[in-house]
Parts: structure tokens; sequence; C-alpha cells
């Protein structure tokens, strides 16, 4: 059995098409047999549009800076399929045949398991297109590149769309906030070695960009998961300093940015 697992935080605007579109093709026909949302904290009406839509809807269970992390937590903990898939929740044009396309190498080949998506995100301009995105390319690539380099042919290491075997994850100590999935993937290549690891093309994705501020607290989040994972620290708390303009002038906005390990799902 296969659960989708959408994390989701106010995700109104698109979570519900989201499911919608699972429900009416690869659940109607067989391949999916539960949408799962977990409600990451959202201040909006994402859990009720979502479960109006019909995915089972359930709470993360950590605090809420713990994050994406902490709904993937969850989610592993809740989802009954002995194969999940892990989506975002924010993206517009959904095509529900990724979910397909994500877990059919799982369903395949019983030696793999975690299958990575990638695909091209457009910005706004014509023709223009980012294929790791700004984090992957600065921060998660060079990081790569120093320590493990054999995961240097993924082609987005930090992608959220990911289809993964359940037990092989039930014992993992997951990373809080955006680290969790480089998190993943490093410790399914240290358990289980590079042949357990594959990648699917999932064509074009839309999903919502963040802003530079946003992206400067992934980057230390993902830049922590290495440390956590890598070198078995528990917990690494890292300064995040952006200067920001006060009437004619700056003022230094500093905060403390954590990365942690949550436990297991099991």
């Amino acid at each position: 059995m296969v659960s989708v697992v959408l994390p989701a935080r106010d995700e109104e605007a698109t979570v519900a098409d989201i499911v919608q579109a699972l429900v009416d093709g690869p659940v109607a026909a067989g391949h999916v047999h539960e949408v799962l949302v977990v409600d990451s904290h959202s201040q909006d009406a994402t859990a009720k549009v979502a479960a109006e839509a019909g995915a089972r809807v359930v709470e993360a269970t950590g605090e809420p800076a713990a994050g994406k992390g902490d709904a993937l937590l969850t989610g592993v903990r809740e989802m009954t399929g002995e194969l999940g898939v892990f989506l975002d929740a924010d993206v517009v044009g959904f095509r529900p045949d990724v979910a397909v396309d994500l877990v059919t190498p799982l369903q395949s080949d019983p030696s793999l398991v975690l299958v990575k998506g990638f695909y091209d995100r457009p910005w706004d301009g014509p023709g223009e297109q980012v294929s790791g995105g700004r984090v992957t390319e600065l921060v998660a690539r060079p990081l790569i590149g120093e320590r493990v380099p054999e995961l240097a042919g993924l082609a987005q290491p930090l992608a959220g769309e990911a289809a993964f075997r359940r037990s092989a994850l039930l014992d993992v100590d997951f990373v809080s906030g955006y680290g969790v999935d480089i998190g993943h993937v490093l410790t399914v290549h240290a358990r289980h070695g590079l042949d357990a690891l594959a990648q699917v093309d999932l064509g074009e994705r839309r999903h919502r960009h963040q802003d530079l501020a946003a992206l400067g607290r992934m980057a230390l989040q993902v830049r922590a998961a290495f440390s956590l994972v890598l070198d078995g620290l528990d917990r690494v708390d890292a300064e995040h300093a952006v200067p920001l303009s006060v009437g004619s002038g700056l003022s230094l906005h500093r905060e403390v940015v954590s990365t942690w390990r949550l436990g297991s799902p099991a």
C-alpha cells in the first residue's frame, strides 16, 4: 500500500486542489490508498479544505519551530502504507501522476530505499529555469562535494518530493526544519549505500519562491543537517544577521536559527 504525505503550513490556496487531484487520479485508480495531510500549525483553513477535498488530516505533534522536519516525522508515524511519497503542498498546476512516477522504482526494485524527484522550476521570466535552486547550488552542492562526493550525481538533493520505504525511516532521527530532506539523503546513504538511492525526472514544477531572508535561514538548517548526521551532533545554533532598511539608515536584525535531532518516528 502507498501513502502520500503532504506537510502543510498555511497552504489553504493550493492544498485542496492537490488533494482533489490525487483522490480523483491515483487513489481512484488504486495506485495510492491514502492521502495524508500533516497540518503544521497553520493559521489559515489548510486543515479544513484538505479534509473537505478527501485527505486524512493529522496535526504535527511537535513545536512550531521544528517545522517541516516535525511534519514529515508525524507523517511517517501516522501513515498506514509500507511505501510513502512526500509531496509539496504549495505546487501550482499539480500533476497527480508524479506520485506514481516517484513510487514506481521502489515497487520494481526492492534494493531501493529512497527515490528523489528532480525538476525544472521556472521563474517568471520566459526561458529562465533553475534546476537545483539557490540553496542547493550555493550551500548543499559545495558541502556534498566536500563531505560526500559520492552523492554529487543527485540533481536536486534538497527536493522535498520523494518516495521512501517506511521501514527504513522508522528508526531514523529526523532533522528539524528544512534540514530534514538532506538529512534523509545522508542517512540512507550512510546506512544502505549509494545503490539504495534513485532519482526520477518530474518535468516542470511550479512552487512558491521564498524571499532571500527565508532562504538564508533554510541555508543554515541545511548546513546544520550535515553536522547532525555526519558528525553526530544533537543540535546546531547559528546566528542569522540581516541588514534592514530603517528610514534613511540600516538596522541589523539578528536571530538564532536552531536545527536539532527530533528523534525517530518509532
